[in-house]
C-alpha cells in the first residue's frame, strides 16, 4: 500500500494566515510515501512567490512532485507570458514540467495543462497523449501491474452543475487515451472545489471508469466558500481510500472529514462505502 497527500492550489503569494505550519505537521503525521501537487503553486508566478513554495515542499517529510497550473505563467509581463510562460517554473522546480514517479506499487505521470495563450483554461493536446501511451507502454514492459496516476492542474472531469467548459480541452479524447492505458487514478485541482467520484457518468467508455479526485486549495485565502483541504489517498492494487483534510480555524488545525473507498472490477473503480468521521 501507498499513502498519497494531494495537495494543490498553494498560491504561494495570497497565503492564507497560520495553516502553513499545522499542514507541514499535519502532512508530517501522515507521513506519505509521496506527496503530489496539482499546480498553481504561486499566485502571480512571481520569483519571490516560486522560492517559498520551494521552500515550503522541500521542507516536507517526503518526495514530492509537481506540475504547473495556470497561475504559475506570468500574467502582466506579456513577453515573458508568450515567448518563456514556464521559465520561471522550470529555474525554481525542474525543468521537466510532465515529472515522473515510478516504484514498486505506482506510476504517476504529471501532464502540463496551463498553456500561454489563455487566462485561466487549460488543454492536453495530441502531442502530450501520444507522449502518455508511449511512457505508460514502456511502463507496462519494464513495471506492469503498478497502479496508474495522472497529476493534471486541469481536471479531466467534474460532477454536475460544472459543465465541459469547466474541464481541460479535449478532456473526451484524454479519456479516451486514458481508457487505452489503463489509468486508474486522475488528480486535478484549479476549482478550489473537493470532489471524488468515477469518470462513467460524464465519459461514458465500455467497461472502463477511472477514479477522479478533485482538491481544494490547500494554503489560499481563495477559499470560494471551501475551507482549506488536501486529500490523503491509501492506494492498492484493487482499492483506494481518499479522505478529505479541512482546516479548522477554531483548532488552528486540519482534522479529517469525508473518507471514500472505491474498489476495482476490471477496468472499473466503483465507490463501495463513504465514511464522515464528524
Amino acid at each position: 500500500m501507498r499513502t498519497l497527500v494531494h495537495l494543490s492550489d498553494l498560491h504561494f503569494g495570497r497565503i492564507a494566515p497560520g495553516v502553513l505550519a499545522p499542514l507541514t505537521a499535519q502532512i508530517g503525521a501522515i507521513a506519505p510515501d509521496l506527496v503530489l501537487v496539482s499546480g498553481d503553486l504561486t499566485q502571480r508566478a512571481h520569483s519571490h512567490e516560486f522560492q517559498a513554495a520551494r521552500a515550503f515542499l522541500d521542507a516536507l517529510p517526503a518526495p514530492w512532485l509537481a506540475v504547473p497550473g495556470n497561475h504559475d505563467v506570468p500574467l502582466y509581463d506579456v513577453a515573458q507570458r508568450l515567448l518563456a510562460p514556464l521559465a520561471k517554473y522550470r529555474r525554481h522546480f525542474f525543468d521537466q514540467i510532465e515529472p515522473v514517479y515510478v516504484d514498486d506499487e505506482i506510476a504517476v505521470l504529471g501532464i502540463n495543462t496551463a498553456r500561454a495563450l489563455t487566462i485561466k483554461d487549460g488543454r492536453i493536446n495530441v502531442r502530450q497523449m501520444a507522449l502518455i501511451r508511449h511512457r505508460f507502454a514502456e511502463l507496462d514492459q519494464i513495471h506492469p501491474g503498478r497502479t496508474k496516476i495522472i497529476v493534471s492542474h486541469h481536471p479531466f472531469d467534474l460532477p454536475a452543475p460544472f459543465g465541459r467548459f469547466d474541464l481541460v480541452r479535449h478532456a473526451a479524447r484524454g479519456m479516451a487515451m486514458f481508457a487505452d492505458c489503463g489509468v486508474d487514478l486522475l488528480l486535478s485541482g484549479h476549482l478550489h472545489a473537493s470532489h471524488v467520484g468515477n469518470s462513467s457518468a460524464r465519459h461514458q467508455i465500455d467497461a472502463y471508469a477511472a477514479l477522479m479526485v478533485q482538491a481544494g486549495t490547500a494554503t489560499s485565502t481563495r477559499g470560494r466558500g471551501e475551507s482549506n483541504s488536501f486529500n490523503v489517498l491509501q492506494v492498492e492494487a484493487a482499492c483506494i481510500t481518499v479522505q478529505r483534510y479541512s482546516w479548522h480555524p477554531g483548532r488552528a488545525a486540519f482534522g479529517p472529514v469525508k473518507s471514500v473507498t472505491f474498489t476495482k472490477l476490471g477496468a472499473i473503480w466503483s465507490e463501495v462505502n463513504a465514511v464522515d468521521p464528524s
